[in-house]
């Protein structure tokens, strides 16, 4: 054993779990743990320009990359509570992020110093576990634990406050004693599969649903192929996007009142049997539950035992890890396979199959101002299955999710239930760090890449290259079309005549972009003409490789526009133009 202060002993403890990246921003409070970062190496910092866009670049970080854990770290008092939204997203979709706080000395505590804010309290409902450590002496232990719980039953963040003196405290302890802990996951055991298939088999048209969970635990080579063997069709959801390749002949659309295929919902509605493997049956998946669950029969598998039953009783619930039980179900698939007892589902699949090559919504607008719905036709031209897309909420999201197309798993990355405003950007960033050869695609309306885009910054001067995809209607539209309900139009214009711009091009559209852009060092192209779409898209990413930082395309687009969305998957408003092929 050696002496060396606490704060070592966790960098330590940080390297060997597997953090080598850090995003945060430095204070008083938090200089030790720079100290130790300095003095022993092997952690890269990135310096952020708001706590709140570090902890969306840890969770952009984790999300990218199979087992990583990304790390944001700040000072005391107002740096913990700019980490709660952070955390929040993280803990709404499940992602384990860990959060690193300064804090006053422990005798200070409770007697209002400066920047000192209970921020155990505050962070524990949006938290697997937040503590503030009162002895230098347990900072082994509560950093072994954090990772722990992070990655154990449904994963999550932590956030560790850390009093300045803790952090100088002398203690025993060698790294090289020190092993990380087992993550704990439930499984399903063979009595759960032959049921679930035995179930699976009887019923006449059948769906897989593909939640998050089979992302996070690795299984998306597993779920295809229980879908091959047993040939039944496969719906991801949103937190779920690329678990199977949008290609893919079992693929048959995505449902929802919102980030849904005009397939999907039609396929859906067709069917009698669902398959639920690490989803949650979210709302806007689901739209009125008795709409969702009419004539149906459900299995629900969830690693978390209160998940199951949650938002409506399955016929069958099973507790497991979703890669622990693919394998159980992948095994009693093929053995039913090879027995002859699999029934045939061509019937079924060709129908689902048919919906999806023939329903489709119009996307090749050329009118001008351009029409949302062009820009991600014209992506589709550019962007393949190796791009990575980053979405946080609003029109432009929805849209994204209506119309492009994802081909692996991980490669759309999306605040699914808490949908924080600006957390499109420093999730990118995150995204881009992990993975470098990835290209990486952002896509945001004008307001939501406004909350954060001094982190833009950032990129540029850590040379994270990536594209952001602006869309600009200078209007918030997502609220519009609520807003529609009582008949308002309200408070949602963000146009004003700009003095830094030529009133032909962007009177009335607000924020100059382009200046904004630039002055944070990075490059801007602005898009007026659909015809210009395809080549701007392509000069970013000349841009991008030759400069190693982010890319901004600004497409100035009509300020109004309904986007197809309904109060449930079977009243899906369709308001523009849709596509029937008769085949």
């Amino acid at each position: 054993m050696a002496k060396m202060r606490a704060i070592e002993a966790a960098v330590q403890i940080l390297k060997k779990e597997g953090v080598d990246v850090a995003f945060g921003v430095p204070g008083a409070a938090i200089n030790p743990f720079y100290a130790a970062m300095k003095s022993l190496g092997g952690i890269e910092h990135i310096i952020c320009r708001h706590v709140e866009g570090a902890s969306h670049m840890a969770e952009g970080y984790t999300r990218a990359k199979l087992n990583n854990v990304g790390l944001c770290v700040g000072t005391s008092g107002p740096a913990g509570t700019d980490m709660i939204t952070g955390l929040y997203a993280a803990m709404a979709d499940s992602i384990p992020i860990l959060c690193l706080t300064g804090q006053a000395p422990v005798a200070k505590l409770d007697k209002e110093d400066f920047q000192a804010v209970d921020i155990e309290a505050i962070a524990k409902p949006v938290s697997k576990l937040a503590k503030t450590i009162r002895d230098g002496a347990q900072m082994p232990g509560y950093f072994q634990r954090a990772f722990y719980e992070m990655r154990s039953g449904r994963p999550g963040p932590v956030l560790l406050d850390l009093p300045v003196d803790m952090q100088m405290q002398e203690i025993e302890f060698d790294i090289d004693l020190y092993e990380p802990m087992t993550p704990s996951k439930p499984s399903a055991t063979r009595a759960h599969a032959e049921r679930a298939l035995e179930m699976l088999n009887e019923a006449d048209k059948p769906i897989i649903v593909a939640g998050g969970g089979v992302l996070t635990s690795g299984a998306a080579d597993l779920l295809v192929e229980l879908a091959e063997i047993t040939d039944v069709p496969v719906m991801p959801t949103l937190r779920g996007w690329g678990a199977i390749p949008d290609d893919h002949d079992l693929m048959i659309g995505r449902m929802g009142m919102q980030c849904n295929t005009r397939a999907g919902n039609a396929n859906f509605l067709e069917s009698d049997f669902v398959f639920g493997i690490g989803n949650r049956f979210a709302n806007r998946h689901t739209g009125k539950l008795e709409t969702y669950t009419e004539g149906r029969k459900f299995i629900h598998v969830d690693i978390e035992p209160t998940q199951i039953g949650r938002i409506f009783s399955a016929d069958l619930g099973i507790v497991s890890d979703a890669k622990l039980a693919l394998e159980l179900f992948v095994e009693v698939a093929k053995e039913m396979k090879s027995q002859g007892t699999l029934r045939d589902r061509s019937a079924w699949v060709a129908e689902c199959a048919k919906r999806k090559r023939t329903m489709f919504r119009r996307t090749d607008f050329d009118c001008t101002p351009i029409k949302q719905q062009r820009v991600f036709h014209e992506m589709n031209k550019v962007f393949d299955g190796d791009t990575r897309y980053v979405a946080t909420i609003g029109n432009t999201q929805i849209q994204a999710t209506q119309m492009l197309h994802v081909q692996k798993p991980l490669h759309w990355i999306n605040a699914c239930q808490a949908g924080p405003l600006g957390w499109t950007m420093p999730a990118a960033i995150g995204a881009a760090k992990a993975e470098p050869e990835k290209e990486v695609v952002a896509i945001s309306g004008d307001y939501d890449f406004q909350f954060l885009l001094e982190e833009l910054a950032v990129a540029a001067q850590h040379n994270i290259p990536y594209i952001h995809v602006l869309v600009n209607n200078a209007y918030l539209g997502l609220i519009r079309m609520s807003q529609m309900a009582f008949k308002i139009d309200h408070c949602l214009d963000l146009g004003f005549k700009n003095v830094n711009c030529d009133e032909n091009e962007n009177g009335g559209y607000g924020v100059d972009f382009t200046s904004v852009v630039t002055g944070l060092g990075c490059k801007s192209i602005r898009v007026f003409d659909p015809s210009e779409i395809e080549p701007a898209l392509r000069k970013a990413r000349e841009l991008r490789d030759e400069f190693r930082v982010p890319v901004v395309v600004e497409f100035i687009v009509e300020r109004k526009l309904n986007v197809s969305m309904g109060p449930d998957i079977n009243a899906v408003n369709e308001w523009e133009e849709v596509i029937d092929i008769e085949e």
